[in-house]
């Protein structure tokens, strides 16, 4: 039972998540060598967006790691990755854009962040005790661990559904500014949408493997 509800639930969905990661890959790849006209980097371009947006508190500093880039709400902070931070790319443009469009929803009072970020204390606790709670009430037989083991995991699913809007909006607004300032010409935002969207597959494919994984514990909760 268990090894035909990975394969019918899981499999497709770490396929889907395997190919949107390379989709990832290749584009920035490809356009983390291809530089912008401007002489900007991808930190000028989060501070222009934040200045002319009247934002004066959030700073845009320095994150290790490769693809790192957040913003950090609660220390007010964009952190922008050392290749996206120094880099005049269009890679690094969309990305740095990208996270300061999400400075811009939480200024505007946009409501999707404000539930997601209202909901990750819950689904941080609900994600690491759903499935462990749901796997001993199999090994025990107890029916009503189970089932909380998949409302806990429901929890995730929808946290994970939120996260669409959000960051499809931000993208969405890193390209309406790149696009309104002439940051950029129009070649150079046609691979700032590549990025970007490829990105955005990312989110698609988690949300589905969450969808799925939830699936399969229903299914696995009604055979038992």
């Amino acid at each position: 039972m268990y090894f035909s509800s990975y394969m019918i639930y899981i499999l497709p969905a770490l396929l889907l998540s395997l190919y949107a990661q390379s989709k990832v890959k290749k584009a920035y790849e490809v356009y983390s060598r291809v530089y912008s006209q401007s002489n900007l980097t991808g930190a000028d371009v989060a501070r222009r967006m934040l200045q002319n947006a009247g934002i004066t508190d959030v700073s845009v500093g320095r994150v290790a790691g490769h693809l790192t880039d957040h913003y950090d709400p609660r220390k007010k902070q964009v952190n922008l990755s050392n290749d996206v931070f120094s880099g005049s790319t269009i890679a690094s443009f969309g990305i740095a854009a990208h996270e300061a469009g999400h400075v811009l929803q939480h200024y505007e009072g946009y409501g999707p962040i404000k539930l997601r970020n209202a909901i990750v204390p819950v689904v941080q606790l609900s994600s690491s005790a759903a499935i462990p709670l749901f796997f001993l009430g199999m090994l025990m037989n107890a029916g009503t661990f189970m089932t909380l083991g998949i409302w806990l995991f429901s929890g995730v699913v929808i946290f994970h559904l939120i996260t669409l809007p959000v960051e499809f909006d931000a993208s969405k607004r890193a390209v309406s500014v790149l696009e309104g300032d002439n940051y950029m010409t129009q070649s150079e935002i046609h691979g700032v949408k590549k990025v970007l969207n490829a990105a955005a597959l990312t989110y698609v494919a988690s949300a589905i493997m969450a969808a799925m994984q939830l699936l399969r514990l229903v299914a696995m909760s009604r055979r038992r």
